[in-house]
Parts: structure tokens; sequence; C-alpha cells
């Protein structure tokens, strides 16, 4: 591993744990044991360090996808990514993620093409995880579509006292993903 990625890894870490808002670069890199000057040394820029945490949480988050074992129907397909989306690692990179877009990043380069890239990754994964449990590959992109939206959404919402609620929106969600899966069309 050389220096460069090292210092992904404990910037992406660090990210991780305090979040994406409201960074710079000064206390960043006293907390990981190194200088501003080394960060822009290795990334070029603040930009250039930022999407590369975005890419690599992204990464992460894809892992995690990858390891979330197959369900026997598309309704628990969607259950079982849910509570994926609720634990670490994949609660933590999903909200860099949403912090990034939050903050505008996602929409303006040099973040724009980043946010293309990263997305189709993560489209990909939740892709095969849905093949992985049974959804016909004709109807994949849709049900992809549908979930992958929606849980963003109910993600968002996790702040909420509303814990129940919340379980029963995503089983909603997942019976109507499990009905696309059977539909034609």
């Amino acid at each position: 591993m050389n220096r460069q990625e090292e210092l992904l890894g404990q910037v992406t870490d660090y990210v991780l744990e305090e979040g994406l808002i409201g960074l710079t670069l000064r206390p960043l890199a006293e907390a990981i044991g190194t200088s501003d000057r080394m960060l822009i040394y290795h990334f070029g820029s603040r930009d250039a360090l930022v999407s590369a945490v975005v890419a690599e949480a992204t990464r992460r988050a894809i892992e995690a996808v990858e390891k979330v074992p197959a369900a026997p129907t598309i309704r628990s397909a969607v259950n079982r990514l849910w509570a994926a989306y609720q634990t670490q690692p994949l609660h933590a990179c999903l909200q860099v993620y949403l912090q990034a877009a939050a903050t505008g990043l996602i929409g303006q380069e040099p973040h724009l093409s980043l946010a293309r890239d990263t997305n189709e990754q993560w489209a990909r994964a939740l892709r095969d995880y849905f093949v992985r449990s049974g959804a016909p590959v004709r109807r994949v992109e849709r049900l992809v579509t549908l979930v992958d939206s929606a849980l963003y959404g109910f993600h968002l919402d996790l702040v909420t006292d509303r814990p129940d609620e919340l379980a029963k929106g995503v089983d909603d969600l997942a019976v109507a993903a499990q009905v696309l899966a059977r539909v034609g069309g």
C-alpha cells in the first residue's frame, strides 16, 4: 500500500466517523497525524480529496452489499438490504454520499463525474444483489430504481423517533418490489 492509499484509508475512516459536512483540512490532518500540506501534496486539492473519499466510501458500501446474503424472495431481499443500511459500515458510507449530495458537491464538477461513476457502480451492486435473490433480469433495472430511491428516502428518515412506522413503510416498499418483480412489461 502506498502513502496516498494509506492516507485515503485514514481520511475515509475519519469522515465515516465525523461526517463530511464542515470538513476542513487542518483538523482532519491533525486527527490522522499528518499535515494539511501533505494531504494537498498527495491529493492535489481539497476537492480531489473529497472525491477520493466519496469514491472510497462507495467502494466500501458496495463491498458491504456484496456480503448481504441472497434472500429467498424480493420482499425479503428489500428488508435484508434495509437492515444492512442500518448497520456499519454501510450506514456511515451512505451518510457520506448523502452529505456530499446535500452540500451540492454531487451536482457540480469535479464531483459530478465521480457521482455518475459511483452511482453506476452502486446500481450494479444492487442489480447483482437482486438477481442473486431471484429478480428476473428483465425487471431488475426498474426494481433497483424503485428500491434505491425509496431506501435513500427512508435512510434520511432514520433520525425520526418512529422506527416501527419506518419498518412498516420499508415492508410496504418490499411488497411493491415483489409485485414489480413478477409483473411483465
